[in-house]
C-alpha cells in the first residue's frame, strides 16, 4: 500500500499556513539585508565601530549554528506552531528595539535578538512545510525560498531612500511591521492544534554524525556552504562600505548595488535545483560560481570604478554553491538519517566556520586602512571551492564513501 500523501487542493483547508509560511520567509531576510546600507547615517547619530560592524555581520550565521542545535530542543517542549509564533515575537521585539538603538552597543544586542528569531526561523520551515503540505514539499519549499531570495533583495533597494525621507530608525524598524504580521497564522494554528499531538523535528542519529568528520564527501559540502555564506554575509556587512569607498559611489546607489547582489540568489535559486537534477551540472555550477566571483573580487580591486554594477553582479553570482549545497544534501545521501546526518554536519559547521569572516574582515580593514587586503581574503575563500568541487560532483553518497573506507554502513 502506498504511503504518498494524495494530493489536494494548495488552498483547501490550509490557506493559514501558506501565508504563515510567506510571511515567516519574507521576515527571515528582510531583517539580514536592511541595516548594512544605513551604517553611515546611523554613525551620524551614534559612532558604529568597525569592530560592532563586523560582529552585527558575524551575528546571523553564529546565531545560525547555535540555534541549528537547540531548536529541536525547543521544539520538543513547544511544539512547531507556538515555536514559529514566540520567533516572530522575538524578531518583532528586535526589529523595534533596533530602530530605537542609541549606540553601538543596543544596536549589536537588538540584531543579536534578531538573528536568534531568524536561527529558529530556518530550522522550522522545512517540518513545517512536511505536516501542512505533505503533498506539495518540491513546491512549498521552491515557492518559499523564492520568497526568502526575494525578501533579501528589496530591503537595501529602499533602505537608503526611505532613510533619507525620513529616518533611519524607520527605515531599518518598519520591517518589524511584517514580522508582527507572521505572529498572527501561527497564533491561529497554535489556538488549533493545542489538542493535537506534537510534531517534533528529527535530529540527527549521533552514530552517524560522528562518522562524517571522516569522510571527504561532508567536508567538501562544508566547504561549499562556508564559501557561499561567507561571500554572503560578508557583503552584507560590508559591501556598501567597500562600494563607496573604493568605487566612489553614493550611499543610495551602494544600496542599490547591495540590492543587485542579492537578486543574484533569485534565478539561482529557481535553477540551479533543476540544473542539478536535471542536467547534472554540478561541476559546471562550481566552476560558474568560482570563476564569476574571482572575477567579481578583481574587478573590485584592480578597476572599481569601471563597472561596479558588472562586479557586484559577479560577486552575486558565487552565493549560488547555497542552493547547490542543499540539493546535494538530498543526492549525496541514500538513507534518511544519512540525510539528516549530513545536514546537521554541514549546516553547523558552515555557520561557525562563516561566522568568522565579517568579524575578521572588519579587524582586517580596522588595521590596514584599505579593502585590498578584505578583498584578497575574499577571493582566497572562493578559491576554496575549486579542490571541494572535485569532490562533491562526483556521484556518490556518503554511504558508498563510508563503505569503501570503512566496511559496512
Amino acid at each position: 500500500m502506498s504511503t504518498t500523501p494524495r494530493s489536494r487542493s494548495l488552498w483547501r483547508g490550509r490557506i493559514v499556513a501558506l501565508i504563515g509560511v510567506f510571511v515567516v520567509a519574507f521576515s527571515l531576510r528582510s531583517a539580514v539585508a536592511s541595516l548594512s546600507p544605513v551604517l553611515g547615517a546611523i554613525g551620524e547619530d551614534f559612532s558604529v565601530a568597525p569592530a560592532i560592524v563586523g560582529l552585527i555581520g558575524t551575528a546571523p550565521p553564529v546565531c545560525f549554528a547555535v540555534f541549528g542545535i537547540v531548536t529541536p530542543l525547543m521544539e520538543r517542549k513547544l511544539g512547531l506552531e507556538r515555536l514559529a509564533m514566540i520567533a516572530m515575537i522575538a524578531a518583532t521585539l528586535g526589529l523595534t528595539a533596533r530602530a530605537f538603538s542609541v549606540d553601538a552597543v543596543t544596536l549589536l544586542l537588538s540584531t543579536t535578538l534578531i538573528f536568534a528569531a531568524v536561527g529558529v526561523g530556518n530550522i522550522l520551515l522545512p517540518p513545517i512545510v512536511k505536516k501542512y503540505f505533505p503533498d506539495r514539499i518540491g513546491l512549498m519549499t521552491s515557492l518559499y525560498s523564492t520568497m526568502l531570495a526575494i525578501s533579501t533583495l528589496i530591503p537595501p533597494l529602499i533602505a537608503v531612500p526611505l532613510a533619507e525621507d525620513t529616518s533611519w530608525r524607520l527605515s531599518v524598524g518598519v520591517w518589524a511591521v511584517f514580522a508582527a504580521v507572521a505572529m498572527i497564522p501561527w497564533l491561529v494554528l497554535w489556538m488549533r492544534s493545542r489538542t493535537a499531538p506534537v510534531e517534533e523535528i528529527e535530529t540527527a542519529n549521533p552514530r552517524v554524525f560522528g562518522r562524517l568528520w571522516r569522510l571527504p564527501l561532508a567536508w567538501a559540502l562544508v566547504v561549499a556552504f562556508a564559501v557561499s555564506g561567507t561571500i554572503a554575509y560578508s557583503s552584507f556587512a560590508w559591501l556598501p562600505q567597500i562600494l563607496t569607498d573604493v568605487a566612489g559611489v553614493s550611499a543610495a546607489t551602494a544600496g542599490v548595488l547591495l540590492s543587485l547582489f542579492a537578486g543574484m540568489g533569485l534565478p539561482a535559486s529557481l535553477l540551479v535545483p533543476l540544473l542539478v537534477v536535471r542536467a547534472n551540472a554540478t561541476r559546471a555550477l562550481f566552476a560558474v560560481a568560482v570563476v564569476a566571483g574571482l572575477a567579481g573580487v578583481a574587478g573590485l580591486l584592480v578597476a572599481p570604478t569601471a563597472a561596479p554594477a558588472l562586479w557586484v553582479a559577479l560577486l552575486g553570482i558565487a552565493p549560488l554553491l547555497f542552493p547547490l549545497t542543499l540539493v546535494l544534501l538530498g543526492l549525496r545521501t541514500r538513507t534518511h538519517q544519512g540525510s539528516v546526518a549530513l545536514s546537521g554536519f554541514v549546516q553547523s559547521i558552515g555557520y561557525a566556520i562563516v561566522a568568522v569572516f565579517p568579524f575578521g574582515i572588519g579587524l582586517i580593514h580596522d588595521a590596514t586602512a584599505q579593502w585590498t587586503v578584505p578583498l584578497l581574503v575574499l577571493g582566497a575563500v572562493i578559491a576554496a571551492a575549486i579542490p571541494a568541487a572535485f569532490v562533491a560532483a562526483r556521484p556518490h553518497t556518503i554511504e558508498d564513501e563510508w563503505e569503501r573506507r570503512h566496511g559496512a554502513w
